[in-house]
C-alpha cells in the first residue's frame, strides 16, 4: 500500500506521467468533458470532494508552471480566485473565455472531475519540471 501521497491509483498514475508542459484540470461537477480525454471522476455526491481539497492534493505531488482559469471566474467566485492567486503566486497564470476554457480541455492527458457545484471552479494546471 502506499503510504501518503494521493492514493488514488488513476491520478497518481496520471500525474507520474505528466512531461514537460503536459495539461491536466481539475473541473467542478459540470465541466462537459470530451469522450476522448481521460476521465478521473472523484465526485460522490455535491459538494464532495471540493475543487480546493483535490487541487491540495494534486499540487503535493505535481510541479505547476502555468495556470489556466475562466476570466467569469472574478465575478462569479472572488473568494476563490484569490485563493488561486495566493496558490499559484510566482506561478505563470491566464485567464480566458470560459468557451475558451472548454476548448482547450480537447488537449487535457487528463480531466479530474470533483463534486464542487460552484460556477467556474475549473483550472489548467500545466506541468513544469522540478530542474
Amino acid at each position: 500500500m502506499k503510504k501518503c501521497g494521493i492514493l488514488n491509483s488513476e491520478l497518481s498514475s496520471v500525474i507520474s506521467q505528466l512531461g514537460h508542459t503536459d495539461q491536466i484540470i481539475i473541473c467542478d461537477a459540470g465541466l462537459p468533458i470530451p469522450d476522448f480525454v481521460t476521465r478521473i471522476d472523484l465526485a460522490v455526491v455535491p459538494g464532495l470532494p471540493t475543487f480546493v481539497e483535490v487541487l491540495d492534493a494534486v499540487l503535493l505531488e505535481m510541479q505547476v508552471e502555468k495556470v489556466i482559469y475562466a476570466q467569469e471566474l472574478q465575478a462569479a467566485q472572488p473568494a476563490l480566485l484569490a485563493r488561486l492567486e495566493e496558490t499559484f503566486e510566482g506561478v505563470q497564470r491566464e485567464s480566458v473565455s470560459h468557451e475558451t476554457f472548454k476548448q482547450l480541455s480537447k488537449d487535457a492527458k487528463a480531466i479530474i472531475r470533483t463534486g464542487e457545484c460552484t460556477p467556474y471552479a475549473n483550472i489548467i494546471l500545466q506541468s513544469g519540471v522540478t530542474f
